[in-house]
């Protein structure tokens, strides 16, 4: 895309999730989805400036429970964990960010869930750049 210095051109969110009311066609929330790409967070012409996050450039699937959006970054960040992706759980009802967990590389398919012994399990693939790809399993708390 479009950049100045190596910053894009665009305005951010670079990506948000929506909810819309389609009996009234209105939004009733929208986030930006993602943390903010290192290459922006640790621009020298941003240096000093508190940036929101941003969200990141990328498409990939979501999955919807009862009364969570649940998500992958599209793109790899420095994260609490060291380099990767972070899988994020989003409250139905408002969009609060209420989770998120370490995956070693990018989403690179819609999450999937599965119920055994009354036990919910998560399941993303993840894969990109060096990273050859898996699929990671995660059990809900009861």
């Amino acid at each position: 895309g479009l950049t100045v210095q190596g910053l894009p051109l665009v305005k951010p969110p670079y990506s948000r999730i929506s909810a819309i009311d389609l009996d009234r066609g209105e939004i009733v929330w929208q986030v930006p989805h993602g943390a903010t790409p290192d290459n922006i967070r640790n621009h020298p012409a941003l240096k000093g400036l508190t940036i929101p996050k941003t969200g990141q450039n990328g498409s990939v699937g979501l999955l919807i429970t009862k009364t969570l959006v649940i998500m992958g970054d599209p793109q790899v960040t420095t994260t609490p964990r060291g380099r990767g992706s972070m899988l994020r759980a989003y409250d139905k009802a408002t969009g609060a960010q209420v989770g998120a967990v370490f995956i070693p590389a990018p989403q690179s398919g819609a999450p999937m869930t599965y119920r055994i012994d009354g036990r919910q399990y998560i399941v993303v693939a993840v894969s990109g750049g060096a990273y050859s790809g898996e699929y990671i399993a995660f059990r809900l708390p009861q």
